[in-house]
């Protein structure tokens, strides 16, 4: 599941604008402080016992990592749906990459979101009537970029432990640093954020099992996204190359059946790990491929760059934050050099 950094974002008509900010104040209606929730004894003890982990997460965060110290995710929304947003990714026909939305704050990003799924599934046909290929992906959570204090919310205490612990410090990265009109470079800088700090979490913890776990994980995950992105680049590499429509389409059809067919030989090392499939028995199309990029594609990247800086997260965050300043076309370049080092964190 991704986020999404919405709020604020502006709006390219006063309805949508209208629509997140309305959203967002929704949601707020509902916060409920979790050390009030804690004493009171409201909801169940698994309830309780998810939140009175999430505030140690929340102070490791700021103590252990150098995330933002503020109040956001020391407060509670139950939702009354399973996600809060939904996010729109779409790609024309015959190319991987997102089309962009840009908005004021925040500059251009590869996804819309949307508070309300009727609503997103209805700006999808629209897109989709326009002739591009579109994928709606529900989101657990959501950032301000530090604008408002983010609530923790019920959608983000589905999953184990480590998927909060990631998703905590994923939008506490976002608050660190953020760069306007980057989407593949924030996301990609937050998943760094993201697994560097559960390994950190899970070690100070002293689980062994969960860091055993956590690594299998990771991964499979390594894995899965190393095949979309091998599958990406003949996409891109056939759209460039075929000028013929027909011939465009029979390509391409037959590039996802074969990355299909390749996960399923990646599961048989997985020891029956079966996360993927759902994603995998979709009509998949351009728009994921794109989607896959926008989070996975510059991690390498980032991850060679902690090692540069010794693990040390202080000098980390300082020299993203002296990339992020760089013009555009010399971050890419650096990123590139970065990534052709390609190192693991495990």
């Amino acid at each position: 599941m991704m986020s999404c950094s919405l709020l604020l974002a502006g709006c390219s008509t006063v309805g949508y604008y209208a629509h997140i900010m309305n959203g967002h104040y929704d949601l707020m209606e509902s916060e409920e402080d979790i050390e009030d929730i804690l004493i009171s004894n409201k909801y169940d003890a698994a309830v309780r016992l998810k939140l009175s982990r999430a505030l140690e997460i929340r102070r490791f965060a700021s103590d252990k990592l150098g995330l933002p110290d503020n109040d956001s995710y020391k407060t509670f929304v139950k939702l009354n749906r399973s996600y809060p947003v939904w996010n729109i990714i779409a790609a024309e026909k015959f190319s991987v990459n997102a089309r962009q939305w840009c908005f004021l704050f925040v500059g251009c990003i590869s996804y819309r979101g949307y508070f309300n799924e009727k609503d997103a599934e209805a700006k999808a046909k629209v897109l989709k009537d326009e002739g591009y290929d579109v994928t709606v992906s529900p989101a657990a959570a959501y950032s301000t970029l530090g604008w408002f204090d983010d609530p923790l919310l019920s959608s983000m205490l589905y999953k184990e432990e480590t998927h909060l612990a990631g998703i905590i410090f994923h939008e506490l990265a976002h608050q660190k640093v953020y760069i306007d009109d980057d989407s593949s470079f924030n996301e990609a800088f937050a998943t760094t954020v993201e697994l560097e700090g559960v390994r950190r979490w899970l070690e100070a913890q002293g689980d062994a099992v969960g860091i055993k776990k956590y690594r299998q994980y990771k991964q499979h995950q390594r894995d899965f996204n190393d095949l979309l992105q091998a599958t990406r680049n003949q996409l891109n590499s056939l759209y460039k190359t075929q000028k013929e429509e027909t011939m465009l389409f029979a390509g391409k059809k037959q590039i996802i059946s074969t990355m299909k067919l390749e996960y399923k030989k990646n599961k048989r090392q997985w020891e029956g790990y079966s996360g993927y499939d759902n994603w995998m028995q979709r009509d998949i199309n351009n728009a994921d491929m794109a989607l896959v990029a926008t989070y996975h594609e510059l991690v390498p990247a980032f991850e060679a760059l902690l090692e540069q800086q010794k693990y040390n997260l202080d000098l980390f965050y300082a020299e993203v934050s002296r990339l992020g300043r760089l013009p555009k076309t010399r971050r890419s370049s650096a990123l590139e050099r970065l990534n052709s080092e390609k190192v693991a964190i495990y």
